[in-house]
């Protein structure tokens, strides 16, 4: 609590004197342009589109983004020229470090508007963001406040309309130069990836259809490998108790799992932040969605042409909270429920192993030269 603090002041007092002496102008042609957040992997990679439309609106514009720092590797060869910041809320020093590069004509914020605050203590002279947050005062420094969507739309493809002009190109994986990695063993190709982890134990399929879904694989002639963060390693062991195929869980940086994803002929995993990296380094990819939906969370335009397959059991009865990012919508159908208010993900143990097979043939059927 001390330590956010310490970080809080810093800010807070930087963003009332910038708020008091600030010229209001809205740029027409923004030379330093910042995106302020604090997401986590998942909705980092989700705002590729948005950098995408930057880019082809503002060629010559310097584009900085903050991210949590140990997303910064993947934005080495910095993808749309985009210059990519550490940034940890709970460090004083990791705003002071912000300062250094404090001056912008635009700031963008998707998803938390308390960021518009960080924003103003960079200076920033003219900030957009969605309205609806709430508590209100974290709107109280953002000058355009545009519509929340009010019909269905991904969030990669929301996150674009936080700047005027038409929408980006479609996706290409040339556009995302891959990062550098220290050396690892790779598995003999060819093999599938199976990322069979997720933030929450309820977005996890059961281990007798990932055992299923092995067998089919292997079948197919591919080799199976576990990737995962250190945690997952117990599922890990229900699905293959005996070992038998390498697991690279809690052992691979995000650079090296990139890598890992780039030589695999396909990626099996459910909707994780993973299923993101995967459309990004161009991976053959059979998301699975039980709490979250690929209305929201999937491919969308930006991706369409990805080589992406999502299995979900469409209007499932509980996946029925109609908030994002803290705004309501109508349209909106996702699920944020913990392991405390649902001891059993139906949503996830619902899907079945025929719709799963199906996606992956499909993909191999049709795999990357």
């Amino acid at each position: 609590m001390a330590s956010r603090l310490a970080s809080r002041l810093p800010l807070i007092a930087a963003a009332l004197r910038a708020t008091f002496t600030k010229k209001c102008h809205k740029p027409s042609h923004p030379a330093r342009i910042l995106i302020a957040h604090h997401l986590l992997l998942g909705d980092t990679l989700m705002l590729t589109p948005l950098l995408a439309k930057l880019r082809a609106r503002y060629p010559a514009a310097e584009i900085v983004m903050t991210v949590r720092p140990e997303l910064v590797a993947l934005y080495e060869k910095r993808p749309y020229g985009v210059i990519v910041l550490p940034y940890d809320p709970k460090h004083p020093a990791s705003f002071a470090a912000l300062r250094q590069n404090k001056g912008f004509d635009l700031a963008l914020i998707p998803g938390d508007n308390r960021y518009s605050w960080l924003a103003r203590a960079l200076d920033a002279r003219w900030i957009v963001a969605f309205v609806g947050d709430r508590p209100a005062y974290k709107n109280w420094a953002v000058d355009t406040l545009i519509p929340f969507p009010q019909t269905p739309v991904t969030v990669a493809d929301m996150m674009t309309q936080l700047v005027d002009g038409l929408s980006p190109a479609p996706y290409q994986p040339a556009s995302w130069p891959a990062p550098t990695y220290d050396a690892f063993d790779f598995p003999d190709a060819p093999y599938a990836v199976l990322h069979v982890g997720a933030g929450s134990v309820l977005r996890r399929w059961q281990p007798e259809k990932w055992r299923e879904l092995i067998t089919h694989l292997e079948t197919r002639g591919l080799r199976c490998v576990f990737s995962g963060a250190a945690n997952d390693r117990e599922h890990i062991a229900q699905i293959d108790p005996k070992g038998k195929r390498p697991s690279y869980a809690g052992n691979t940086s995000l650079p090296q799992l990139w890598h890992l994803l780039q030589n695999a002929a396909l990626l099996l995993c459910p909707d994780t932040g993973i299923a993101h990296l995967g459309r990004i380094v161009g991976v053959p990819t059979v998301a699975l969605y039980g709490q979250g939906s690929p209305l929201l969370f999937g491919a969308g335009e930006f991706w369409r042409d990805a080589p992406f397959q999502a299995v979900w059991l469409a209007d499932f009865p509980c996946r029925d909270q109609k908030v994002l990012f803290k705004r309501e919508a109508e349209w909106i159908r996702r699920c944020s429920r913990t392991p405390r208010e649902c001891p059993e993900a139906r949503c996830m143990q619902g899907i079945d192993l025929a719709p799963v097979l199906d996606a992956v043939d499909q993909l191999l059927n049709n795999a990357r030269p």
